[in-house]
């Protein structure tokens, strides 16, 4: 049976072995059930007053790939050889508004929270935008908190496949317009609803990594 300590060093050891891999080995691929376990990772993590945010849009296509490559230069070596190419799609701010349509729905159907409690979470979440945090005087930064929420499934996904032996590598590096332009044109993303926020590759490394590099705890992490 394996002791807490087994299991402890097995999660730091996929952080040891993560690392943002920059070309894969294209003849390499996932499993089904292994990226539908990584996608469930993201699935199920959490976001800010539960809203999930979030799309994630699993891109195959060579040709769509290939659309996308002149726009996204971090991901020049990722986008030909990753077994998996995930695009991370974000809520615009008027679906992340507290009147939105959205926002009521994702508490009726999605929470199942009963009327008086919906009722006191949209006072809640509304004073939240408007003046704990005030986002909504500002849509980028609107947009820009409601994808700091994919971040947290992103990172979710990638310590998941690196658990599983599951290579990957987030990625910035892309020309948002223009990559929201195809996705649009392509009928990938309702531009309407939905704006890019990252993209990530999964795979396995084609070449082995340097040693990980981190700023050592004691510069990191302050006790009070």
């Amino acid at each position: 049976m394996e002791t807490l300590a087994t299991t402890k060093q097995q999660i730091l050891s996929a952080y040891q072995f993560r690392h943002a891999t920059k070309e894969f080995d294209s003849h390499k691929k996932i499993s089904d059930a292994d990226f539908d376990f990584i996608l469930e990772t993201g699935r199920l993590s959490p976001s800010s007053f539960g809203f999930e945010p979030w799309k994630f849009v699993v891109v195959q296509s060579k040709a769509v790939r290939e659309k996308l490559l002149p726009y996204s230069w971090g991901a020049k070596k990722q986008l030909p050889t990753a077994s998996h190419f995930v695009l991370i799609l974000s809520r615009l701010p008027k679906d992340m508004a507290a009147s939105s349509g959205y926002i009521k729905d994702m508490m009726e159907n999605v929470q199942q929270l009963p009327a008086e409690v919906m009722q006191g979470k949209e006072k809640v979440y509304d004073a939240f935008l408007k003046s704990d945090f005030g986002l909504e005087e500002n849509e980028r930064v609107m947009f820009e908190w409601a994808c700091r929420q994919t971040y947290i499934a992103l990172g979710n996904m990638m310590t998941a496949a690196a658990q599983i032996g599951i290579d990957s590598c987030p990625i910035e590096g892309f020309q948002k317009e223009e990559i929201e332009r195809i996705l649009s044109e392509e009928g990938i993303m309702d531009a309407e609803h939905f704006g890019i926020s990252c993209m990530v590759a999964f795979g396995y490394r084609l070449n082995e990594p340097r040693d990980k590099t981190r700023r050592s705890a004691d510069q990191v992490i302050e006790w009070v």
